[in-house]
Protein backbone atom coordinates (compact mmCIF):
# COMPACT_ATOMS: atom_id res chain seq x y z
CA UNK A 1 0.00 0.00 0.00
CA UNK A 2 0.91 3.61 -0.08
CA UNK A 3 0.40 6.28 2.08
CA UNK A 4 0.73 8.78 -0.22
CA UNK A 5 -1.61 7.81 -2.51
CA UNK A 6 -4.37 10.28 -3.06
CA UNK A 7 -6.90 8.70 -5.75
CA UNK A 8 -10.35 10.06 -4.41
CA UNK A 9 -12.88 7.49 -2.91
CA UNK A 10 -15.44 7.09 -5.47
CA UNK A 11 -18.47 8.22 -3.19
CA UNK A 12 -18.43 10.40 0.42
CA UNK A 13 -18.05 7.60 3.16
CA UNK A 14 -20.47 8.12 6.00
CA UNK A 15 -18.69 9.44 9.03
CA UNK A 16 -18.46 7.96 11.99
CA UNK A 17 -18.21 9.55 15.70
CA UNK A 18 -16.42 6.93 18.17
CA UNK A 19 -18.16 8.15 21.63
CA UNK A 20 -15.72 6.42 24.56
CA UNK A 21 -14.54 7.10 28.10
CA UNK A 22 -14.09 4.88 31.50
CA UNK A 23 -17.17 3.81 33.31
CA UNK A 24 -18.98 6.30 35.04
CA UNK A 25 -17.74 9.31 33.14
CA UNK A 26 -21.08 10.48 31.54
CA UNK A 27 -21.00 9.16 27.92
CA UNK A 28 -25.08 8.15 27.92
CA UNK A 29 -25.90 11.81 29.26
CA UNK A 30 -23.60 13.02 26.93
CA UNK A 31 -25.59 10.95 23.99
CA UNK A 32 -29.12 11.55 24.96
CA UNK A 33 -28.45 15.29 24.85
CA UNK A 34 -26.56 15.20 21.36
CA UNK A 35 -29.37 12.62 19.36
CA UNK A 36 -31.96 15.46 20.53
CA UNK A 37 -30.23 18.07 18.62
CA UNK A 38 -31.41 18.76 15.07
CA UNK A 39 -27.99 18.04 13.53
CA UNK A 40 -28.44 14.43 14.91
CA UNK A 41 -31.97 13.86 13.81
CA UNK A 42 -30.32 11.53 10.87
CA UNK A 43 -27.70 9.43 12.94
CA UNK A 44 -27.47 6.30 13.57
CA UNK A 45 -26.36 5.66 17.14
CA UNK A 46 -24.71 1.87 17.43
CA UNK A 47 -24.62 1.51 21.66
CA UNK A 48 -22.29 -1.43 22.95
CA UNK A 49 -23.13 -2.95 25.94
CA UNK A 50 -21.36 -5.65 28.33
CA UNK A 51 -23.10 -8.36 29.48
CA UNK A 52 -26.18 -10.46 29.13
CA UNK A 53 -28.70 -8.13 29.98
CA UNK A 54 -27.78 -4.28 28.79
CA UNK A 55 -28.59 -0.90 31.11
CA UNK A 56 -27.15 1.98 29.48
CA UNK A 57 -29.66 1.64 26.75
CA UNK A 58 -32.21 1.54 28.87
CA UNK A 59 -31.21 5.17 29.56
CA UNK A 60 -30.73 6.26 26.81
CA UNK A 61 -34.28 7.92 24.72
CA UNK A 62 -33.59 7.80 20.75
CA UNK A 63 -34.28 11.14 18.79
CA UNK A 64 -37.71 11.07 17.06
CA UNK A 65 -35.92 10.54 13.09
CA UNK A 66 -33.15 8.65 14.27
CA UNK A 67 -32.02 5.08 14.86
CA UNK A 68 -30.50 2.91 17.32
CA UNK A 69 -28.87 -0.51 17.87
CA UNK A 70 -27.62 -2.08 20.31
CA UNK A 71 -24.97 -4.66 20.70
CA UNK A 72 -24.84 -6.60 23.75
CA UNK A 73 -22.98 -9.56 25.68
CA UNK A 74 -19.58 -8.70 25.12
CA UNK A 75 -17.50 -5.96 23.70
CA UNK A 76 -17.13 -4.52 20.68
CA UNK A 77 -13.21 -3.90 20.45
CA UNK A 78 -12.54 -7.98 21.48
CA UNK A 79 -15.38 -10.71 21.80
CA UNK A 80 -18.03 -9.09 19.57
CA UNK A 81 -16.09 -7.44 17.11
CA UNK A 82 -17.05 -9.04 14.08
CA UNK A 83 -20.82 -8.62 14.70
CA UNK A 84 -19.72 -4.52 14.97
CA UNK A 85 -18.51 -5.56 11.81
CA UNK A 86 -21.16 -7.26 10.29
CA UNK A 87 -23.70 -4.26 11.49
CA UNK A 88 -22.38 -1.70 9.98
CA UNK A 89 -22.55 -3.83 6.70
CA UNK A 90 -25.94 -4.34 7.10
CA UNK A 91 -27.20 -1.05 8.00
CA UNK A 92 -26.49 0.39 4.78
CA UNK A 93 -29.48 -1.42 3.27
CA UNK A 94 -31.30 -2.65 6.97
CA UNK A 95 -31.73 1.57 7.21
CA UNK A 96 -33.12 2.23 3.70
CA UNK A 97 -35.92 3.06 2.44
CA UNK A 98 -37.07 3.03 -1.62
CA UNK A 99 -33.20 2.59 -2.06
CA UNK A 100 -32.44 6.03 -0.04
CA UNK A 101 -30.62 5.59 2.99
CA UNK A 102 -32.06 7.00 6.16
CA UNK A 103 -28.86 8.02 8.06
CA UNK A 104 -26.26 10.06 7.25
CA UNK A 105 -23.88 10.01 10.05
CA UNK A 106 -23.02 7.21 12.93
CA UNK A 107 -22.22 7.49 16.32
CA UNK A 108 -20.69 4.16 18.13
CA UNK A 109 -20.79 4.31 21.92
CA UNK A 110 -18.55 1.67 23.47
CA UNK A 111 -18.63 0.38 26.50
CA UNK A 112 -16.62 2.03 29.06
CA UNK A 113 -13.81 -0.84 28.79
CA UNK A 114 -12.95 -0.53 25.37
CA UNK A 115 -9.90 -0.10 23.54
CA UNK A 116 -10.64 2.46 20.82
CA UNK A 117 -7.81 0.74 18.39
CA UNK A 118 -9.18 -2.71 17.57
CA UNK A 119 -12.50 -0.73 16.60
CA UNK A 120 -10.75 1.62 14.60
CA UNK A 121 -9.29 -1.25 12.92
CA UNK A 122 -12.57 -2.31 11.74
CA UNK A 123 -13.68 1.09 9.87
CA UNK A 124 -10.34 0.81 8.37
CA UNK A 125 -9.64 -2.84 7.43
CA UNK A 126 -12.80 -4.69 6.51
CA UNK A 127 -13.22 -3.54 3.10
CA UNK A 128 -17.02 -3.68 2.64
CA UNK A 129 -16.84 -1.57 6.14
CA UNK A 130 -14.33 0.88 4.63
CA UNK A 131 -16.16 1.25 1.19
CA UNK A 132 -18.97 3.17 3.41
CA UNK A 133 -17.69 4.69 6.38
CA UNK A 134 -14.58 7.01 7.52
CA UNK A 135 -13.77 7.92 10.89
CA UNK A 136 -14.34 11.41 11.52
CA UNK A 137 -12.91 11.49 15.16
CA UNK A 138 -12.37 10.25 18.45
CA UNK A 139 -14.11 11.66 20.76
CA UNK A 140 -13.30 10.39 24.98
CA UNK A 141 -15.46 11.53 28.08
CA UNK A 142 -13.48 11.93 31.43
CA UNK A 143 -14.80 12.32 34.82
CA UNK A 144 -13.43 15.39 36.73
CA UNK A 145 -13.54 14.07 40.16
CA UNK A 146 -12.10 10.34 39.29
CA UNK A 147 -10.35 10.83 35.69
CA UNK A 148 -6.90 11.21 37.41
CA UNK A 149 -7.42 7.55 39.54
CA UNK A 150 -8.83 6.13 36.75
CA UNK A 151 -5.84 6.80 34.24
CA UNK A 152 -4.02 5.24 37.19
CA UNK A 153 -5.64 2.36 37.61
CA UNK A 154 -6.58 1.49 34.39
CA UNK A 155 -4.58 0.88 30.93
CA UNK A 156 -8.04 1.23 28.61
CA UNK A 157 -8.58 4.44 30.08
CA UNK A 158 -5.20 5.89 29.07
CA UNK A 159 -5.86 4.57 25.73
CA UNK A 160 -8.73 6.11 25.51
CA UNK A 161 -7.32 9.06 26.27
CA UNK A 162 -3.82 9.13 24.64
CA UNK A 163 -6.32 8.12 20.98
CA UNK A 164 -8.93 11.25 21.37
CA UNK A 165 -9.27 13.70 19.10
CA UNK A 166 -11.58 15.92 21.33
CA UNK A 167 -11.43 15.06 24.98
CA UNK A 168 -14.98 16.43 26.96
CA UNK A 169 -14.34 16.93 30.60
CA UNK A 170 -17.67 15.72 32.60
CA UNK A 171 -18.59 16.28 36.44
CA UNK A 172 -16.48 19.64 37.58
CA UNK A 173 -19.41 20.70 39.66
CA UNK A 174 -18.67 17.87 41.95
CA UNK A 175 -14.43 17.95 41.63
CA UNK A 176 -12.23 20.22 43.99
CA UNK A 177 -10.29 22.81 41.66
CA UNK A 178 -7.15 20.70 42.60
CA UNK A 179 -8.57 17.82 40.64
CA UNK A 180 -9.69 19.20 38.02
CA UNK A 181 -6.74 21.20 37.11
CA UNK A 182 -4.03 18.17 38.01
CA UNK A 183 -6.89 16.02 35.13
CA UNK A 184 -6.29 18.64 33.01
CA UNK A 185 -2.55 19.29 32.94
CA UNK A 186 -2.27 15.26 32.93
CA UNK A 187 -4.49 15.04 29.75
CA UNK A 188 -2.28 17.89 27.89
CA UNK A 189 0.74 15.42 28.76
CA UNK A 190 -0.63 12.25 27.67
CA UNK A 191 -2.39 13.54 24.13
CA UNK A 192 -1.34 17.40 23.80
CA UNK A 193 -3.08 17.66 20.12
CA UNK A 194 -6.48 17.13 21.12
CA UNK A 195 -8.36 19.75 22.76
CA UNK A 196 -9.88 19.84 26.12
CA UNK A 197 -13.59 21.02 26.79
CA UNK A 198 -15.16 21.19 30.36
CA UNK A 199 -19.26 20.39 29.79
CA UNK A 200 -21.99 21.44 31.90
CA UNK A 201 -23.90 18.83 32.71
CA UNK A 202 -23.11 17.08 29.74
CA UNK A 203 -24.07 19.31 27.17
CA UNK A 204 -22.37 20.12 24.46
CA UNK A 205 -23.36 21.75 20.87
CA UNK A 206 -23.50 18.43 18.65
CA UNK A 207 -21.91 20.53 15.62
CA UNK A 208 -18.71 20.71 18.09
CA UNK A 209 -17.98 16.99 17.65
CA UNK A 210 -18.32 17.14 14.07
CA UNK A 211 -15.56 17.30 11.70
CA UNK A 212 -12.80 16.19 14.09
CA UNK A 213 -10.60 14.13 11.05
CA UNK A 214 -8.79 15.58 7.93
CA UNK A 215 -11.86 14.17 5.73
CA UNK A 216 -13.02 17.33 4.47
CA UNK A 217 -9.64 19.08 5.00
CA UNK A 218 -9.42 20.09 1.56
CA UNK A 219 -12.16 23.10 2.49
CA UNK A 220 -11.60 23.63 5.60
CA UNK A 221 -7.59 23.98 5.77
CA UNK A 222 -7.41 26.43 8.58
CA UNK A 223 -8.47 23.82 11.01
CA UNK A 224 -5.19 21.70 10.57
CA UNK A 225 -3.28 23.51 13.39
CA UNK A 226 -6.22 22.63 15.52
CA UNK A 227 -6.25 18.68 14.33
CA UNK A 228 -2.13 18.75 14.74
CA UNK A 229 -2.30 20.49 17.96
CA UNK A 230 -0.82 23.53 18.93
CA UNK A 231 2.68 21.86 19.35
CA UNK A 232 2.99 20.67 15.96
CA UNK A 233 1.79 24.03 14.89
CA UNK A 234 4.27 26.56 16.51
CA UNK A 235 7.26 23.68 16.43
CA UNK A 236 8.74 26.17 13.66
CA UNK A 237 9.86 28.57 16.78
CA UNK A 238 10.69 25.89 18.98
CA UNK A 239 12.99 23.31 16.99
CA UNK A 240 17.26 23.33 16.64
CA UNK A 241 18.03 23.64 13.11
CA UNK A 242 21.35 21.73 14.09
CA UNK A 243 20.38 18.78 14.49
CA UNK A 244 21.76 15.05 12.94
CA UNK A 245 20.18 13.99 9.39
CA UNK A 246 21.94 17.07 7.74
CA UNK A 247 19.73 19.50 9.44
CA UNK A 248 16.78 17.86 7.26
CA UNK A 249 14.55 17.63 10.37
CA UNK A 250 14.21 19.34 13.92
CA UNK A 251 11.91 17.56 16.38
CA UNK A 252 10.55 18.87 19.69
CA UNK A 253 8.30 17.30 22.18
CA UNK A 254 4.83 17.71 21.93
CA UNK A 255 4.17 17.54 25.07
CA UNK A 256 7.13 19.77 26.32
CA UNK A 257 5.90 22.52 23.78
CA UNK A 258 2.03 22.23 24.81
CA UNK A 259 1.94 22.03 28.35
CA UNK A 260 4.74 25.25 28.66
CA UNK A 261 6.88 22.84 30.51
CA UNK A 262 10.87 23.57 30.16
CA UNK A 263 14.45 21.36 30.79
CA UNK A 264 14.27 22.48 34.20
CA UNK A 265 10.88 21.58 35.26
CA UNK A 266 10.54 19.52 37.92
CA UNK A 267 10.40 15.67 36.55
CA UNK A 268 7.21 13.91 36.81
CA UNK A 269 6.09 11.25 39.38
CA UNK A 270 7.93 8.00 37.90
CA UNK A 271 5.22 6.32 39.24
CA UNK A 272 2.88 7.67 36.91
CA UNK A 273 1.19 4.98 34.31
CA UNK A 274 1.07 7.15 31.52
CA UNK A 275 4.67 8.01 32.07
CA UNK A 276 4.61 5.31 29.60
CA UNK A 277 2.91 6.86 26.91
CA UNK A 278 4.33 9.89 24.79
CA UNK A 279 3.33 12.46 22.39
CA UNK A 280 6.39 13.59 20.00
CA UNK A 281 6.35 15.85 17.02
CA UNK A 282 9.11 16.01 14.34
CA UNK A 283 9.74 18.82 12.42
CA UNK A 284 10.92 18.62 8.52
CA UNK A 285 12.65 22.21 7.06
CA UNK A 286 12.96 20.52 3.52
CA UNK A 287 10.52 18.76 1.09
CA UNK A 288 10.86 15.12 2.00
CA UNK A 289 11.64 12.47 -0.41
CA UNK A 290 8.25 10.09 -0.65
CA UNK A 291 9.89 6.52 -1.49
CA UNK A 292 11.96 7.05 1.90
CA UNK A 293 9.27 8.48 4.29
CA UNK A 294 7.14 5.62 3.11
CA UNK A 295 9.82 3.29 4.21
CA UNK A 296 10.26 4.11 6.89
CA UNK A 297 6.80 4.36 8.40
CA UNK A 298 6.65 0.78 7.10
CA UNK A 299 9.29 0.11 9.21
CA UNK A 300 8.34 1.41 12.62
CA UNK A 301 4.37 0.62 11.89
CA UNK A 302 5.62 -3.18 11.34
CA UNK A 303 8.21 -3.59 14.27
CA UNK A 304 6.18 -1.34 16.71
CA UNK A 305 2.24 -0.52 15.41
CA UNK A 306 0.93 -1.72 18.62
CA UNK A 307 2.44 0.79 20.23
CA UNK A 308 2.11 3.62 17.89
CA UNK A 309 -1.80 4.91 18.75
CA UNK A 310 -1.85 7.42 16.81
CA UNK A 311 0.31 9.65 13.56
CA UNK A 312 -0.81 12.32 12.43
CA UNK A 313 1.20 14.51 9.68
CA UNK A 314 1.16 17.40 7.49
CA UNK A 315 3.56 16.70 4.76
CA UNK A 316 5.68 18.51 1.97
CA UNK A 317 6.07 15.64 -0.56
CA UNK A 318 9.28 16.15 -3.10
CA UNK A 319 7.08 16.94 -6.45
CA UNK A 320 4.19 18.33 -5.25
CA UNK A 321 3.07 21.95 -4.11
CA UNK A 322 0.73 20.92 -1.89
CA UNK A 323 0.32 20.43 1.51
CA UNK A 324 -0.52 16.16 2.44
CA UNK A 325 -2.10 15.10 5.26
CA UNK A 326 -1.66 11.66 6.89
CA UNK A 327 -3.11 10.24 9.50
CA UNK A 328 -3.28 6.43 11.01
CA UNK A 329 -3.81 3.83 14.32
CA UNK A 330 -0.92 1.53 15.02
CA UNK A 331 0.30 -0.09 11.44
CA UNK A 332 -3.12 1.10 9.24
CA UNK A 333 -3.45 4.47 7.98
CA UNK A 334 -6.35 6.20 6.19
CA UNK A 335 -6.73 7.73 2.55
CA UNK A 336 -4.25 10.78 2.87
CA UNK A 337 -5.72 14.18 1.90
CA UNK A 338 -4.48 16.73 -0.23
CA UNK A 339 -5.29 19.82 0.73
CA UNK A 340 -5.95 22.93 -1.78
CA UNK A 341 -3.14 25.39 0.01
CA UNK A 342 -0.70 25.48 2.75
CA UNK A 343 -2.09 26.98 5.96
CA UNK A 344 -0.47 29.75 7.26
CA UNK A 345 2.70 31.51 5.85
CA UNK A 346 5.54 29.00 6.62
CA UNK A 347 5.87 25.51 4.17
CA UNK A 348 7.10 22.72 6.28
CA UNK A 349 6.06 19.23 7.19
CA UNK A 350 5.19 18.12 10.55
CA UNK A 351 4.80 14.71 11.78
CA UNK A 352 2.90 13.82 14.92
CA UNK A 353 3.25 10.45 16.76
CA UNK A 354 1.62 9.66 20.14
CA UNK A 355 3.42 6.58 21.45
CA UNK A 356 3.32 4.14 23.87
CA UNK A 357 7.02 2.93 25.11
CA UNK A 358 8.86 4.14 22.14
CA UNK A 359 11.68 6.07 23.11
CA UNK A 360 12.06 9.23 20.66
CA UNK A 361 15.52 8.11 19.89
CA UNK A 362 14.82 5.18 18.46
CA UNK A 363 11.85 7.23 16.26
CA UNK A 364 14.88 9.95 15.58
CA UNK A 365 18.08 7.64 14.26
CA UNK A 366 16.21 5.13 12.23
CA UNK A 367 14.20 8.66 10.46
CA UNK A 368 17.77 9.78 10.16
CA UNK A 369 19.20 6.81 8.35
CA UNK A 370 16.53 6.74 6.28
CA UNK A 371 16.06 10.73 5.21
CA UNK A 372 19.91 10.75 4.94
CA UNK A 373 20.28 7.31 2.78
Amino acid sequence: MSYFDTSPPQARRIPVTLLTGFLGSGKTTLLNQLVQQPSMSRALVIINEFGEIGLDHQLFTASTDGEQIELSNGCICCSIRTDLAQTLKDAVWRFAREGQRQFDRLIIETTGLADPAPIVHTLMSEAKVARHYALDGIVTVMDAASGSTTLDRHDEALRQAAMADLLLITKQDVASKEQLDALRQRLAAINPSAPQRLLDHGHIEANDLLGLGPEDMDVRSADIQRWLGEAASNAATAHSPTLSAGALFARVDSAEVQTGMSPAAPLPDANRHDDHIRAYCFVFERPIKAARLEAWLSLITSLMGHDMLRIKGMLDIEGRDRPLVIHGVQHLFHPPVELEAWPGDERFSRLVFITRDIPRQTLEMTLGDFLDG
